[in-house]
């Protein structure tokens, strides 16, 4: 296996619109509990989708239009999403999602199996990482009976020595989603509304500070 064929993907799950309003903004076509990738690529509606993501567990004011949710977003002390870092294989087509309530805000604690450590990636149905030799094994199911099932279970093997170079792909896609949005807040005529929302999503999701890679 070769580290090319290996990608680390930053998702967000999409949430359920149906028994609210719809966003106030065009937003992908996209089915609830499904995953979108972010990155230098995305379109304006699936940045739209990001966004509304974010503000979709949040009570915003009446009326409830465009800068009514941005306001809600930025009144917020923490932004959080569901989500997280999904490990494909792309010549199988393999992948790992995010368990429940893992969020893409704590994508930098993959960074843990560098030096041995074992980041949560969410409750069920519990995604773990083993280590195996010179190999990281991502499971799609753990828990007690995880041994029992694993032949026939979801996995994706990472190359230990390609992790690094991977969470740093990780962080150029998310820097690159991070200009999109700002594109999307310009052609949204949002201004300081905008800029604002760029610069806690930065923050919030630990975009552009500096990639601390721990020695393996």
């Amino acid at each position: 296996m070769t580290v090319l064929v290996i990608k680390l993907q930053a998702v967000v799950e999409v949430p359920a619109f149906d028994a609210e309003p719809p966003p106030p903004w065009p937003v992908a076509r996209m089915t609830a509990r499904s995953w979108l990738a972010l990155g230098t690529d995305s379109t304006d509606e699936q940045v739209g989708l990001f966004v509304a993501a974010l503000a979709h567990p949040l009570d915003v004011a009446a009326p409830g239009g465009r800068d009514e949710v941005v306001d809600t977003l930025l009144a917020q002390e923490v932004l959080v999403v569901p989500g997280g870092l999904r490990p494909v294989d792309t010549v199988t087509g393999m992948a790992v999602v995010p368990g429940c309530c893992a969020g893409l805000e704590d994508w930098r604690e993959w960074a843990q199996v560098i030096a041995g450590g074992t980041p949560w990636l969410g409750h069920d149905p519990g995604p773990e990482i083993e280590v195996v030799g010179d190999e990281l094994r991502v499971w799609q199911h753990g828990g007690p009976d995880r041994q029992q099932s694993r032949s026939a279970d979801a996995n994706v093997v990472v190359p230990r020595l390609a992790l690094p170079g991977l969470l740093t792909d990780v962080q150029r896609d998310l820097a690159g989603f991070l200009a999109a949005l700002e594109a999307w807040t310009i052609r949204m005529g949002l201004e300081e509304r905008g800029r604002a929302l760029v610069r806690a999503v930065d923050r919030n999701f630990a975009i552009t500070a500096p990639l601390d890679l721990p020695a393996g």
